[in-house]
């Protein structure tokens, strides 16, 4: 028998069995159904994280720290009681180790460095927004340009420009926290009150005042000095789960951000301390080199790959987990082909035993049921593909909206890896006809033709 002719029987056998063939399927299409959309969601996924960082993050940058703990690694968070030391700085509630002027001149003098840009931390007492009493406290810092974060409201330069002097970026959840829409919010300032570090004199300083001036000399001297900075609103930074900027922090520009910390810490062990540093690369020089280079000097260093890399190992594991479920709802269907053909080969026992007494051989009959499971296969599939499509079309806004991504879409669907699995799905079918065809091949025709 031709094997286009065994394709067209099988198909017609399964039309005398319709109800046992779509049940059969519909398992089929359970597992279809999630893998699908499994891998929908990858694709999406990561082509989402590929626009994010090519529009987002300057590929020829480098960010570089002394502590690992910034990037996730040596431990949680260091909380408690900690030693001492001139060479950590506090920023979200945590110390870090910081950077120095020897450590970032050992970087600019790295082979391919175009330039260093050290991130300056502003510890404002308070700060206040324009038309509101309340006054609050969060981290300032200076606006890296090197990554452009996500708006709800204003304008943010484009990559590689630094935004103006007297300009502040402001979290949308401060906003929100305000009770405010982040469009109303573009114009109006913010006022940051500063309060100069207070170098304590020693005993001698504090008699010689007292001696040449008495109690109002000693108040003079332990005087602490502060200042106020107004600041205009330019944006909102959008409250996104895949925001790579700091959502908790204020940003100005990168030299209002120096002024400030230098006034707040000039004559402290912390003058001229920095949390990470942006490094920019020269255009025919390597990131992943520079990295290399300078994480052998003790310093820890990311590069825009190793984000996109990060996301894309977060993808994966998501995605895997959704598989892993596809593929126990595909174990079950299995046995249900193995049940519906077998159940198929006890209906139709005088049938092959027919077949076979008019000569057609053991391997036919074999094949034959096998591509009877291969149908089963193939229709699953299809009907589980076209569900996925379908439900995923119709929901792709509503997840987007709630990812606040935008008109990006986090499923989307390729024609080529959904052939693909269809393609094994019939693969998978036919491997589980293989047993109850092998007993239709083996059935001797004259008990067969006996069986009532």
């Amino acid at each position: 028998m031709k094997y286009i002719d065994s394709v067209t029987r099988a198909g017609r056998s399964l039309k005398n069995a319709k109800a046992r063939t779509i049940l059969t399927a519909l398992a089929i299409a359970v597992g279809a159904f999630t893998l699908t959309l499994a891998l929908a969601a990858g694709t999406g996924a990561r082509q989402y994280a590929d626009r994010l960082i090519q529009s987002n993050i300057d590929p020829q940058s480098v960010i570089v720290a002394k502590d690992k703990a910034l990037f996730g690694e040596g431990g949680g968070p260091n909380g408690g009681m900690k030693e001492y030391s001139t060479n950590t700085t506090q920023f979200g509630g945590r110390d870090f180790k910081t950077l120095t002027d020897t450590d970032l001149q050992h970087i600019t003098d790295t082979p391919g460095v175009a330039s260093v840009s050290p991130m300056y931390l502003v510890n404002a007492q308070y700060f206040a927004f324009e038309g509101i009493k309340t006054k609050y406290t969060a981290d300032v810092s200076a606006y890296d340009p090197s990554v452009r974060a996500e708006t709800a409201a204003g304008t943010i330069p484009e990559l590689g420009t630094q935004i103006g002097d007297t300009d502040i970026i402001v979290p949308q959840s401060f906003i929100e926290k305000l009770g405010k829409q982040p469009a109303d919010m573009i114009g109006k300032t913010v006022t940051l009150h500063l309060q100069k570090a207070l170098t304590q004199p020693s005993q001698s300083e504090i008699e010689a005042a007292f001696a040449t001036g008495g109690t109002q000399a000693v108040q003079d001297l332990l005087k602490v000095e502060s200042k106020d900075v107004t600041f205009t609103i330019v944006a909102v930074s959008a409250k996104s789960s895949t925001s790579f900027s700091a959502s908790s922090a204020l940003f100005i520009a990168q030299s209002a951000a120096k002024d400030l910390s230098d006034y707040i810490t000039k004559g402290t062990d912390q003058y001229h301390k920095y949390i990470t540093a942006s490094v920019k690369v020269k255009s025919d020089a390597t990131p992943s080199v520079i990295k290399d280079d300078l994480q052998k000097r003790d310093l820890v260093a990311r590069t825009a790959r190793d984000v996109q890399d990060v996301l894309f190992t977060i993808v994966t594991i998501i995605q895997s987990i959704v598989i892993v479920f596809g593929l126990l709802a595909l174990i079950a269907s299995v046995f249900g082909i193995i049940n519906t053909q077998y159940i198929s080969v006890l209906e139709r026992t005088r049938e092959i035993g027919l077949m076979k007494a008019l000569g057609m051989r053991g391997r036919h009959v074999r094949r034959l049921f096998q591509l009877e499971a291969a149908w089963i296969g193939m229709l699953g599939g299809l009907i589980g593909s076209l569900l996925a499509l379908i439900v995923g079309v119709a929901i792709n806004p509503w997840l987007s909206g709630i990812m606040s991504i935008g008109e990006n879409r986090i499923l989307v669907f390729e024609l080529l890896p959904t052939i693909g699995l269809i393609a094994l799905l019939v693969i998978i079918a036919m491997v589980a006809g293989w047993f109850p065809a092998r007993k239709a091949a083996k059935l001797d025709p004259i008990e067969a033709l006996r069986t009532e």
